[in-house]
C-alpha cells in the first residue's frame, strides 16, 4: 500500500444505467471506493448489506458510496434491487480503474483476480486511507469510526 494521502486515480466508469461517473463528479465530497469480485456472491454481498446499513451514518458524515466490479451494468441493477442496495455501483468491464487502484492481483491458490479494497477519498480528491484484503463483516461500521476520524484530524 502507498503512503497517504496520495492523488486518487480517476476514472470514467457506468452506472447501472449507463450514466458515466468521473472522480471529479465527487470532488468536494467525502468517497468510500470499493472494489469487490462479483455481484450477488456471498462475501460481496455481506459486504454491500454492510455498507448499506452504514449508509445513512456516512452520508450524515457527508460521504457517498461507490463500488466498482468487472460486472455488466445489468447485472448490477439486479443486485441493488435484491439487496436493497441504495448507493451505486459502477462497471469496469476491462478492469482499468481496478488495475489503477491497485485492485486486481493474485487471489488464493494463485488465480488472479479482483481485490476486495476500500478507499476513502477526502474532498480534495486524494486517497486518505485505503484498506486491502477488507473483511466483509462489519465493514460499513469500520469505515464510519475511520471517516469520523479522518474528519477530526
Amino acid at each position: 500500500m502507498r503512503q497517504t494521502p496520495y492523488e486518487a486515480p480517476d476514472f470514467s466508469l457506468p452506472d447501472e444505467k449507463s450514466d458515466l461517473h468521473t472522480l471529479a463528479d465527487y470532488r468536494g465530497k467525502w468517497l468510500v471506493l470499493y472494489f469487490y469480485p462479483k455481484d450477488d456472491t456471498p462475501g460481496c454481498t455481506t459486504e454491500a448489506c454492510s455498507l448499506r446499513d452504514a449508509r445513512d451514518d456516512l452520508a450524515a458524515l457527508g460521504a457517498q458510496i461507490v463500488g466498482v466490479s468487472k460486472d455488466v451494468a445489468s447485472a448490477h441493477e439486479l443486485f441493488k434491487a435484491k439487496h436493497n442496495l441504495s448507493f451505486t455501483l459502477l462497471s469496469d468491464v476491462n478492469g482499468e480503474t481496478i488495475e489503477a487502484y491497485g485492485a486486481w492481483g493474485k487471489k488464493q491458490f494463485g488465480r488472479e483476480g479482483i481485490l476486495r479494497k476500500t478507499f476513502i477519498i477526502n474532498p480534495n480528491g486524494q486517497v486518505v486511507k485505503a484498506y486491502g484484503r477488507v473483511t466483509p463483516v462489519g465493514h460499513g461500521e469500520q469505515l464510519v469510526a475511520e471517516l469520523k476520524k479522518q474528519q477530526q484530524a
